[in-house]
């Protein structure tokens, strides 16, 4: 008998160690707690199964004794990022069934946790594949943010973007174009039935022959049925007409700026601030998709007028929400996206919300992601230089950690 509680004495012990391996402490670093908080000069934060168990400066912060302590003397700590324009299209990650966890990791890995990503918003995909790499990161077979997604967006008849036509037809993906309303509240409701966390259409459709604008019945329909089950809409937008369908229905999120189209006008932006409309601004995007197509003087004029639209937006007022097409576009690296932001008068606050409180609030997860407080989710960035100084050190990631595991270390 004595041997037996000898034996369990010595198991709970070792599980008790077991359990206490979970711990992640992050000693030494300035910390930039939350964007209107002062930071924590000489901080510490202590992780414990996956939540922020003590943050605060680190005289006053008792690291346990079997944590993995991570000494950041030195590196600069925020949350954890979110970017709110997404794609999981790119050919690597197609047909998730037939690749290895090494191919997926290093694709989600030179896309988002490599930039500081713990949670990203995909915003056009095959839903089924996503589901499937979803599933595949929650299991911890692979390392890479939580991944919210649309799916399908959805496009009116004739409406499928004429620049993506031939991706879709060379990987043998569907992507159905609307035809009737009752048709679209159905789909609605299946997409969401099959996992969809938002809904995204396209106000406006780039086709060789002009824009087509989605009729505002039909897009009033979509966001009626997404907003009754609680799912925010975002809005694909080329120009002022595509703007209107989307604010006069309802839509939560534009997708882009519209260079192509007027400036915004104070009028135009107090009808998005009045309704509440957020902007994922994807500045990024114009560069790369003018670069040997448009004059540099033109592509100049593109760049310089979404940051106009972007800096009239913000000044009124309108939430920013970080995105940068990436998925659709090939350019990973988000140095040149928090310098346009930057040129457009957005400062380091600003910016940081933008990647952390202003999508928590959006999306329902305030309580839980977007701080770094006790009981948050430990998603948190570390940082080579202090970002308050040089808007580019975003961008200069040492470690990604997402619910208190490090998914990305930079060697």
């Amino acid at each position: 008998m004595r041997i037996r509680v000898i034996f369990l004495l010595g198991l709970l012990c070792v599980m008790s160690r077991l359990g206490s391996a979970t711990d992640l402490a992050l000693v030494g670093a300035k910390i930039y707690t939350a964007p209107l908080e002062p930071p924590i000069e000489n901080g510490s934060i202590v992780v414990h199964d996956g939540k922020i168990a003590a943050v605060g400066p680190s005289k006053t912060i008792k690291i346990p004794r079997h944590a993995d302590v991570i000494d950041c003397k030195g590196l600069f700590v925020t949350a954890g990022f979110w970017n709110s324009h997404v794609h999981i299209l790119p050919p690597q990650l197609l047909h998730a069934e037939n690749s290895s966890a090494e191919q997926i990791d290093l694709q989600l890995r030179e896309m988002f946790t490599k930039w500081g990503f713990t949670t990203v918003f995909d915003l056009a995909s095959v839903l089924q594949n996503t589901n499937l790499i979803r599933r595949r990161i929650e299991s911890g077979e692979i390392q890479g943010p939580r991944i919210f997604t649309v799916g399908e967006p959805f496009w009116g008849k004739g409406g499928t973007p004429f620049y993506i036509k031939g991706y879709l037809e060379q990987n043998h993906i569907h992507m159905p174009e609307v035809e009737s309303i009752p048709e679209a509240k159905q789909r609605v409701r299946q997409q969401i039935a099959d996992g969809a966390d938002g809904i995204k259409i396209f106000a406006n459709s780039v086709e060789r022959n002009g824009t087509l604008t989605m009729p505002l019945e039909l897009a009033q329909a979509i966001v009626s049925e997404a907003h009754a089950a609680h799912k925010p809409v975002f809005a694909h937008v080329a120009n002022d007409d595509g703007i209107e369908v989307a604010l006069k229905s309802g839509v939560d999120i534009l997708a882009h700026t519209t260079p192509n189209g007027s400036p915004w006008s104070s009028s135009l932006v107090q009808q998005m601030t009045a309704t509440h409309t957020a902007l994922t601004p994807t500045l990024t995007l114009w560069d790369e998709e003018l670069k040997g197509h448009a004059a540099p003087d033109d592509a100049e004029q593109w760049k310089r007028r979404a940051a106009d639209q972007l800096q009239t937006f913000w000044q009124a007022g309108g939430q920013v929400l970080f995105g940068t097409d990436i998925g659709y576009i090939q350019h990973h690296d988000t140095t040149e996206e928090f310098t346009l932001m930057s040129r457009a008068g957005m400062n380091f606050p600003k910016i940081l919300a933008a990647l952390t409180t202003n999508p928590a609030q959006r999306f329902g997860y305030p309580k839980h992601s977007g701080r770094i407080a006790k009981r948050m989710d430990a998603d948190l960035v570390v940082l080579n230089r202090d970002p308050e100084h040089d808007i580019t050190a975003l961008a200069d990631v040492r470690y990604t950690i997402r619910a208190g595991k490090i998914i990305y270390s930079k060697k």
